[in-house]
């Protein structure tokens, strides 16, 4: 239960959260219309991770960083990004991440206006479950944006976790991961599940970190290595996630 200050602050960050976006929407729309032939949607997503920073900056509840090395060719080379989601705040932590991607999104985040405008105009990509066709869309979409040189972020467990354990992946990211022969590159996330708790209306104080992993290389491996491929990147957020947790505890 929020206590009348995190309930005061969160009211001041919903509320500067939609100022924001407001007023973001025709930024966003004139960078997106002088980059309207772009191949690949970098510079549009570049502005909406920003706006995502920036925002999350502004909030008297959150406190947030990242930590790790990132591979030195992540602004030149695409790689597609996992991490392990447990919060809608997941994104806002993400968007410390210094290099830019193209985010697979469910379909539902395009809908709403303002948010669903800013999605839209960054050419993030939506996904809707259960849909072949929109499944089949998303990995067409995914190669493009890989062949053009910009890496992908999806979060493979498909949706939040409720627990806190990082649940199983599912195969997808690894399998366009080796039909196109990218690497993947791991991010274990902790402390999001305190920004907006579970079955709470309320936004909660929390200081969140994620942290950049060990990339893993895909180049001469097959579909046959899908298994291998995938329970090696999950194996690693999973032990990362409770040493970033006991940090936080201990802070």
């Amino acid at each position: 239960m929020a206590n009348l200050k995190e309930r005061l602050f969160g009211a001041i960050t919903y509320a500067e959260f939609a100022a924001s976006a407001v007023a973001f929407v025709p930024v966003l729309g004139a960078i997106n219309l002088a980059h309207r032939g772009d191949t690949t949607p970098r510079v549009t997503g570049r502005w909406l991770r920003k706006f995502g920073k920036a925002t999350a900056q502004m909030s008297p509840l959150w406190n947030f960083s990242t930590e790790g090395e990132p591979p030195a060719d992540i602004k030149t080379r695409p790689y597609i990004v996992v991490a392990n989601h447990a919060s809608m705040a997941d994104p806002f932590l993400l968007c410390w991440l210094d290099w830019d991607m193209q985010w697979v999104a469910k379909e539902e985040l395009f809908r709403p206006p303002v948010v669903g405008w800013l999605m839209k105009m960054s050419g993030d990509i939506a996904l809707r479950r259960g849909s072949g066709d929109s499944v089949r869309a998303m990995f067409e979409e995914c190669r493009q944006t890989l062949r053009g040189g910009l890496s992908v972020m999806i979060f493979p467990e498909g949706t939040r976790s409720r627990d806190g354990n990082v649940k199983p992946f599912k195969d997808g990211a690894f399998q366009l991961a080796l039909e196109e022969q990218v690497p993947i590159l791991p991010v274990a996330i902790a402390g999001t599940s305190n920004c907006t708790p579970p079955g709470s209306k309320w936004l909660g104080a929390a200081t969140a970190i994620s942290r950049v992993l060990t990339p893993i290389e895909t180049a001469g491996k097959t579909i046959a290595d899908l298994a291998e491929v995938r329970d090696a990147a999950r194996a690693q957020i999973a032990t990362a996630v409770p040493e970033l947790e006991a940090k936080l505890a201990a802070q």
